[in-house]
């Protein structure tokens, strides 16, 4: 029901994307086309953690907290959860980055892309998403204050005659 809350929520999905760049770049390998289609796991795996927060924090907003009050207290309540789902995320694709076979060597690179872009970006959804909804509550709050001037300056010349 917003068209600013999906910004909120797309902005993370880049920091994914330098995650993984920084990921191969660390250890040694080439991004290959598996590489590619893991970034779209990981945009989704992102914006799902981005969602969830997101939309935790709007439901204490509507329940009647202030919005810096409903960030810090959605970050508080969320940050077990998501530091958890990317936990094992990682956790679970370790083995994978380590393994020697032949077999295993062209899935490498689809596993680096998803750890280190969860890892980076998991970090940065708690950081980042929060920001972004406190620079657009910012804004919103800057226009609010300056209509009513605008409205009120064009009104007196009126009320005057």
């Amino acid at each position: 029901k917003s068209y600013s809350r999906p910004i909120v929520v797309m902005s993370i999905i880049p920091f994914g994307l330098v995650g993984a760049i920084l990921g191969h770049m660390i250890m040694g390998y080439k991004l290959t086309v598996l590489s590619l289609m893991a970034l779209m796991g990981l945009a989704g795996i992102l914006v799902n953690d981005s969602i969830i927060l997101i939309t935790h924090i709007d439901s204490l907003i509507a329940s009647g907290h202030a919005t810096r009050a409903a960030v810090v207290q959605g970050v508080k309540d969320r940050l077990r959860a998501m530091v958890l789902t990317s936990l094992t995320t990682i956790f679970g694709l370790m083995p994978l980055l380590f393994e020697t076979s032949l077999q295993a060597q062209f899935l490498i690179p689809m596993a680096i892309t998803l750890v280190w872009g969860v890892g980076l970006a998991s970090l940065l959804v708690l950081v980042l998403a929060p920001s972004v909804l406190g620079v657009q509550e910012d804004i919103r709050n800057l226009f609010l204050r300056s209509a009513p001037a605008a409205g009120e300056a064009s009104r007196a010349p009126a009320a005057r005659l």
